[in-house]
């Protein structure tokens, strides 16, 4: 009897997967325009603006971001966390699929929650079968897993090259490997160039009430117009999109006689976009007293430890650097080993916000300019919070200035 039953229950098996997948193509071909956003920086960004955009131009729209917090974002922009009872799986794209079709959506635009190459490739053929896909760029991150080179990268994600389709990119320096992707696809490659980002001004990103990239947006603009919504009316949409928890924002705080300019770029991880954010917030803040770096480490990010102290000793310097976090081992002994002077370096890797802030209060002398980078998740988030809830609200700034 025993072989008997397992015989049946193999079958039953084999069954209930011939039905969910029935049901998948179903619920795919239910919904026309479906948007795959890969890329190494910028996917939850562009995710959300770029469904801002469809929202604003009359489609019923759903999305889902896995970035900082993984969220389904439902067609009247409200978002809830996605459940996860044993983790990150690939496969939850499939319950994605259902919830979008069951509210009737015409689009759906979802991040790309793979790092491993024939993850990425899985979830493109088989869960999703793009009509759009996306790759934002190619950055040193995750070499671990994509590497060991930044070449490797760029092909790792032209695994979700969609067949039949069209491919869109900002990345530049690896474009012939898209190129050749899209030949192999019989795809459409459409790419943003320096000139399309150019032509996003100062006055339109002033709109967004958090810290965008001009890249981003560009990227966004050219997916929109690609489906016949005007720009003006995508902008508008996208300045109404939530941010990502992880988005960059900027907290001004004042505490007693002191300004303290705390700046959340937590979600840029990799060396090349971190030092980007870095300089950006050095040039806005030049008149700060003292610059201070905090990197949340992660233990399970080791290699992006080691390459983000590597890489600050050569940026422009900073009066002290805060490693929060865990594993915060692997940046000391990379950054003292490129000689980082080891009296600007405190390791917190055990205090809590309360204490960290205290720290940089002591330091900060009359003013100071904070950055966070490294990772969003764990002690990122909270920081990045308990800053925000002590930052002079943006309504209040705006009248002071007027």
């Amino acid at each position: 009897m025993g072989p008997v039953i397992l015989l049946l229950v193999f079958v039953v098996l084999v069954l209930l997967a011939f039905v969910e997948a029935l049901f998948h193509r179903r619920n795919l071909s239910s919904i026309p325009i479906r948007i795959h956003v890969n890329g190494t920086r910028g996917k939850s960004s562009v995710t959300r603006l770029i469904a801002g955009g469809l929202r604003a131009g009359g489609l019923v729209t759903c999305a889902k971001t896995t970035g900082t917090l993984a969220r389904m974002i439902l067609p009247d922009a409200s978002e809830y966390p996605v459940f996860r009872p044993v983790g990150p799986n690939v496969i939850e794209q499939v319950r994605i699929v259902a919830t979008a079709a069951s509210y009737g959506a015409q689009a759906i635009v979802v991040e790309c929650m793979a790092l491993q190459p024939h993850l990425q490739w899985l979830s493109e053929s088989r869960f999703l079968q793009s009509t759009h896909g996306i790759i934002t760029n190619v950055r040193p991150d995750h070499l671990e897993v994509m590497g060991p080179k930044e070449e490797d990268v760029a092909w790792a994600l032209a695994g979700t090259t969609p067949v039949g389709a069209i491919l869109f990119t900002a990345e530049q320096k690896y474009l012939p490997i898209f190129e050749k992707a899209v030949l192999d696809r019989k795809t459409r490659l459409l790419a943003v160039t320096p000139k399309d980002v150019a032509a996003v001004t100062d006055e339109e990103m002033e709109g967004f009430p958090y810290v965008e990239h001009k890249e981003n947006v560009a990227l966004a603009l050219r997916v929109c117009g690609e489906l016949g919504i005007d720009r003006q009316t995508a902008l508008t949409g996208m300045r109404k999109a939530p941010p990502d928890p992880g988005a960059m924002t900027v907290s001004h705080i004042r505490f007693f006689g002191r300004q303290i300019y705390f700046v959340n770029a937590f979600a840029a991880n990799d060396p090349e976009s971190t030092e980007q954010l870095w300089n950006m917030a050095l040039n806005r803040y030049a008149g700060a007293e003292k610059r201070i770096a905090i990197f949340n480490c992660r233990t399970d990010r080791p290699v992006r430890s080691q390459q983000l102290g590597q890489a600050c000793v050569r940026w422009q310097p900073a009066d002290y650097y805060l490693l929060i976090g865990s594993g915060t081992y692997f940046f000391l002994k990379s950054a003292i080993s490129e000689g980082m002077p080891l009296r600007k370096v405190l390791v917190l890797e055990h205090d809590s916000d309360s204490d960290i802030f205290e720290i940089i209060v002591e330091r900060a002398g009359r003013s100071a300019l904070v950055v966070g980078m490294g990772n969003a998740k764990g002690q990122g988030l909270s920081l990045a919070r308990f800053f925000q809830n002590r930052g002079i609200l943006r309504e209040a700034l705006k009248k002071e200035v007027a």
